[in-house]
């Protein structure tokens, strides 16, 4: 077995460059599947392959980037085409050859049909074949879904012994297709037992380099670069990519000496590109990176750093004292916890607590489910809650991102149950400090199973930035006294192990009048103490106060920009008195607490413990900053009644049963068009400016056309049994052109069209230029949408809009895909260019608001 840890503590790896720039260097015709190459010419794959061992690489790629059922259609074929694959590379010569792995094609649920356990047992067949048939190692690459590359990794973890490296796909913003930035994914993937990670494809070199140097500050793995030769440009007709082997080589050899560890090429690269690395990397060795270890926590699109100041979760996904979420859970509908996420989200939670444990449901089903519906709706992170080992280990398997569990204890069982769990999801733990003993009266007592918590979960490869310890607030109540022991073992915990501290703020005042002031007092003195961390009701405007002065006064609030904020959306100067007094009062009692323990250095303690606030008017009641409030939302809605407030808003928010549910309710007194006009088209107006301000990302996106989807639905119903007052404003066709079978692209547009009330005829993929002549003449279409992924369709593309003029229809194109840009759209003839799904929505729009002779100016 390769051992690529090893080799790269003393060399730089040099990975090949580019199979399909080569195959069409020798005649590749559009539509030609590259992997069956491996059977019908062998040779010159082979060929390749030794020009790339020519050149220096280090290791050998095999021509199998989609040798996956969904491409070649049967398992029988992806294992005859992987085994001759690894048969080229080693009839090339090659002594380490890694089985390459690419996307399945598809869209992973929620966003797509394929389910995580679906695209999980594709992967495993294409990398079993892999390994039977000699390969050395794995290469995941050029995935734009974090969680698809989850899928791979487990898949190549779990039923293969190759080590595997895992490159991502960036755009120019920095993020993936998904919406994805760097931290998150190294965050999110490198504990899944990688052997490297990094980024591959989309950009050259220059482009990719911030995105590297992110990935070098967090990712603990060697780190991969294997970029695009730049962009291709049209020069003479012909398509190039911009960047030269010597620009290439040196942009590389840059980011080597910066930290990076294993590099070679993506598109547009040839064996010339990895020759110059490969000469420019004489005698140098790796420079080892010195990545940050922090405690974080992610989902899909977003990360949390605990080291960056106090982190505070929800805590309102809890069936406990609620008959709502009781009853919701065991009829099995989850629409009142998604509502419960998003409202605590929009109150600005950072991570939100999931529980869903009563004794009349099995939670190691209902846990798993209710994460993939809270992960379609929300981009928080979330914890999982459970004292169920299989419901924690369920939920953590499904989950996108890296999860906090919540959590294990000092008994050694439990840490023998849930440590592994942690370990092989790359997870972050909570520890409690109780043991088979119960709860330690002192401080002292709660440290020293902290100790041993930590101590454990060494023992089973877990790094102390993952664990965090819960000193555990007892009742005020019942145990007063206990109140300060908890507060000095979050000090103690911290100064003389280092660890990040968590309290559920609640519990304090359990049995007491007016909860709510006891809990925000609570809240400021275990701020006081140092606490990282605090599980708590986010949606009252009492803890939402005490956080913002803290943030203020701890130097997290820079230039106190969200405090100022916060003032200049002010309540009563009132309630705002109300909260500087509690973090006032606080001062000695969380110092008091403190006297008998280490006052930590460095720590987020002393200054705040120690602060008096008397200036009452400086603080006003704002209730939630940055993020909106659902009834901040609603108030600038074109709508004109409430009801249509709420349809439009759980449009915006993802809730598509909810939309279907306000939808009907909503027609008992309005007609459709009506609904349409004043709630349906204003919430998609506002995600689509939301989604082109980066404010929101695909995911989202195409939950809030779900939603509007569900709703439409019960619209057309309506109107079919009325009078069928609902018109399309135009309708479009859209094709994915001859020779690409890749129609992610074209679904999303599709989908948000008949949103905006399109009708849409969708003649599929890999469709000849004859039948969209055939489609246009027919049903007299204005505007077509063309799709082509690969460079070496664009020429499809081209012929299919040629044929349509030439056959004297007249209509207007607009094109997108991976590859096109407005030089790529001017060279195919077309008229517009759609860089993404939305662009193609304010196209139509336009074209369909004006008349043909004021049509747009073409791109």
């Amino acid at each position: 077995m390769f051992d690529i840890r090893s080799f790269v503590r003393e060399n730089v790896l040099l990975l090949d460059g580019a199979m399909g720039t080569m195959l069409q260097r020798r005649g590749l015709e559009p539509g030609e599947l590259p992997e069956l190459l491996n059977l019908s010419a062998p040779d010159d794959i082979t060929a390749i392959h030794a020009a790339y061992l020519k050149a220096g690489a280090n290791v050998i790629t095999t021509n199998t980037f989609q040798a996956n059922e969904y491409k070649l259609g049967s398992q029988a074929l992806v294992n005859e085409v992987v085994a001759a694959a690894v048969g080229c590379a080693r009839a090339a010569g090659a002594r380490h050859v890694a089985l390459d792995v690419g996307p399945l094609g598809q869209l992973l649920a929620p966003m797509g049909s394929l389910s995580f356990e679906r695209a999980y047992a594709a992967f495993q067949v294409q990398m079993q074949a892999g390994e039977r048939a000699g390969a050395d190692l794995i290469i995941i690459e050029t995935i734009a879904d974090p969680y698809e590359a989850k899928a791979a990794i487990l898949a190549a973890r779990e039923t293969t012994q190759l080590p595997i490296i895992c490159t991502l796909t960036f755009d120019a913003n920095g993020r993936t297709f998904v919406g994805c930035d760097a931290r998150t994914a190294v965050l999110s993937l490198q504990e899944l037992g990688l052997a490297a990670f990094g980024a591959n494809c989309s950009l050259g070199p220059s482009a990719l380099r911030p995105i590297i140097k992110v990935m070098l500050e967090y990712c603990q793995l060697p780190v991969v670069l294997q970029a695009n030769a730049g962009m291709p440009v049209i020069r003479e007709g012909q398509t190039v990519y911009a960047t030269g082997p010597e620009q290439y080589a040196r942009e590389v050899l840059e980011l080597v000496d910066q930290g990076v560890g294993i590099v070679g090429g993506c598109c547009g690269t040839t064996p010339a590109y990895i020759q110059l690395i490969c000469e420019g990397l004489a005698g140098i060795k790796p420079r080892p990176p010195r990545p940050l270890r922090v405690c974080a926590a992610s989902s899909g699109s977003k990360s949390v750093i605990f080291d960056e100041g106090i982190v505070a979760i929800g805590e309102r996904l809890n069936p406990t004292g609620k008959k709502r979420m009781q009853q919701a859970l065991r009829e099995g509908t989850l629409s009142y916890l998604l509502d419960e996420a998003l409202r605590q989200q929009e109150a600005n939670a950072q991570i939100l607590d999931v529980n869903v444990g009563i004794p009349e449901i099995d939670e190691s089903v209902v846990l798993p489910t209710a994460i993939r519906e809270l992960q379609a709706v929300v981009t928080t992170p979330l914890e999982i809650d459970s004292a169920d080992p299989a419901a924690i280990e369920a939920a953590a398997r499904i989950y996108n991102g890296k999860p906090l569990i919540n959590s294990v204890n000092g008994k050694q069982e439990v840490m023998d149950a849930i440590f592994p769990i942690v370990r092989r999801y790359g997870a972050a733990v909570i520890g409690l400090t109780l043991d088979e003993n119960g709860i330690p009266s002192s401080a002292e007592g709660r440290l020293a199973i902290a100790q041993r918590i930590l101590e454990t979960a060494k023992e089973y490869g877990i790094a102390r930035e993952n664990l965090l310890i819960d000193c555990l607030v007892l009742t005020a109540s019942a145990q007063q006294e206990q109140v300060r022991e908890t507060l000095k073992a979050v000090a103690l915990v911290k100064d003389q192990l280092g660890l990040k501290t968590v309290l559920g703020i609640s519990n304090v005042s359990y049995g007491l009048p007016e909860r709510e002031v006891i809990n925000a007092t609570f809240l400021a003195a275990c701020l006081g103490a140092g606490l990282d961390a605090a599980i708590l009701n986010p949606l009252s405007w009492r803890y939402q106060d005490v956080l913002a002065v803290f943030r203020l006064l701890n130097s997290e609030d820079k230039g106190a920009r969200l405090f100022l904020q916060r003032q200049a959306r002010a309540g009563s100067v009132a309630q705002a008195a109300t909260s500087v007094a509690l973090v006032a009062s606080t001062a000695s009692i969380a110092t008091t607490a403190l006297t008998d323990a280490t006052v930590p250095t460095g720590t987020n303690m002393a200054p705040i413990a120690t602060t008096a606030l008397t200036d009452a008017t400086l603080f006003a009641h704002p209730s939630v900053e940055p993020i909106k409030q659902a009834g901040e939302i609603a108030s600038h809605h074109e709508a004109e009644t409430a009801s249509e407030q709420s349809l439009s808003l759980a449009i915006e928010r993802g809730q598509r049963e909810l939309a279907a549910q306000l939808t009907e309710n909503l027609l008992k007194d309005s007609e459709p068009l009506q609904i349409i006009n004043r709630a349906f088209i204003p919430a998609l107006n506002r995600v689509g400016e939301r989604y082109e301000s980066g404010e929101i990302f695909l995911p989202q996106l195409l939950q809030a056309a779900q939603s509007a989807q569900s709703g439409f639905a019960v619209l057309s119903q309506a109107s079919a049994c009325s009078d069928g007052v609902l018109q399309a404003k135009g309708t479009i066709l859209l094709a994915t052109v001859e020779g690409d079978i890749h129609d992610i692209g074209k679904n999303i547009v599709k989908m948000l069209l008949e949103n905006y009330g399109y009708k849409v005829i969708d003649l599929g993929k890999d469709v000849p230029a004859a039948r969209i002549v055939e489609a246009v003449r027919k049903d007299g279409i204005r505007l077509v949408g063309l799709s082509a992924l690969m460079t070496t369709t664009v020429r499809s593309m081209q012929a299919t809009i040629t044929a349509v003029r030439e056959a004297h229809l007249d209509c207007a194109f607009f094109v997108g895909g991976a590859v096109l840009n407005e030089d790529y759209a001017q060279m195919v003839g077309a008229d517009f260019y759609a860089r993404d799904a939305m662009e193609g929505v304010l196209i139509a729009n336009r074209f369909f608001a004006q008349n043909k002779d004021e049509g747009l100016e073409p791109c």
